[in-house]
């Protein structure tokens, strides 16, 4: 379903469609399904980051599951961790259910992750229980440190999985969190950003309205105005995926590369 952010003109005027293009029908006729994993630190990350792509995922009949690191135990000011956790937790829920994800948690606390041999051990027995084809999570050079662990876990599996999944990082407030991401590739969201704003909003006790998705709201647009459609999410491949080293090894037509990407 992503599109490279350049080098595209030659691909789609040979019968690749563009994602403002991409039908989305009937999910039993896209054949095959894969799984896609997306994983964040918190409650509320991966809707943001890439709520837009998840929801047009989940339409086109693909499974769709979320990773939260944590359930938000330190995100609400006054209440006990186990208390937040639990608020926190049912917002997840609402948001996957309004995307058509499946949420899972990993059980680690917000504000105190841990990158560790056993926190290596335990997102490799949650994501080598989901086989992901492709996997998102969150850039590792951000100035959350839950975010760069959630990302150095899920890389750390990526590895020692052999790099069977396609890998993408997202973004979140970019500017305040994520720094120096530029995309590779764009996924148009028009069809679907009122969907990711449903998600979002889902998030009632962290205030959305004012905080993190008016942020979000600008940079859609932004990322929108860089591939040429209303509203979209940017990622960074790593080159080390499969597709993508088919893609420069000459072994796999940039063509069928973008297609793969379109099933």
């Amino acid at each position: 379903m992503l599109t490279r952010s350049a080098g595209l003109a030659g691909a789609l005027s040979m019968g690749v469609p563009s994602l403002g293009e991409a039908r989305i029908g009937d999910p039993s006729e896209l054949v095959p399904k894969m799984k896609v994993v997306v994983v964040g630190a918190h409650p509320d990350d991966p809707e943001s980051g890439c709520g837009g792509s998840i929801a047009r995922y989940s339409d086109l009949g693909h499974e769709v599951v979320i990773v939260y690191l944590t359930a938000g135990e330190a995100g609400i000011d006054g209440k006990l961790a186990s208390e937040a956790a639990a608020i926190r937790g049912a917002e997840s829920r609402k948001a996957c259910a309004i995307l058509k994800a499946r949420p899972v948690f990993a059980g680690q606390i917000d504000g105190d992750t841990e990158i560790n041999p056993a926190q290596y051990k335990r997102m490799s027995q949650i994501l080598d229980a989901e086989q992901p084809a492709i996997l998102f999570t969150q850039w590792p050079i951000d100035s959350h440190r839950d975010h760069r662990s959630a990302s150095l876990l899920v890389y750390d599996y990526w590895l020692k999985s052999g790099r069977r999944a396609d890998l993408f990082y997202y973004e979140v407030e970019t500017g305040t969190q994520t720094q120096n991401f530029k995309p590779t590739h764009y996924l148009d969201i028009t069809q679907t950003e009122d969907r990711k704003r449903a998600a979002c909003l889902a998030h009632v006790s962290q205030k959305p309205e004012t905080t993190f998705y008016p942020t979000h709201d600008r940079m859609q647009q932004f990322r929108g105005m860089e591939y040429g459609c209303h509203a979209a999410e940017g990622f960074i491949c790593h080159d080390q995926s499969p597709s993508r080293m088919a893609q420069l090894s000459g072994n796999l037509p940039e063509t069928q590369a973008i297609r793969r990407f379109n099933e």
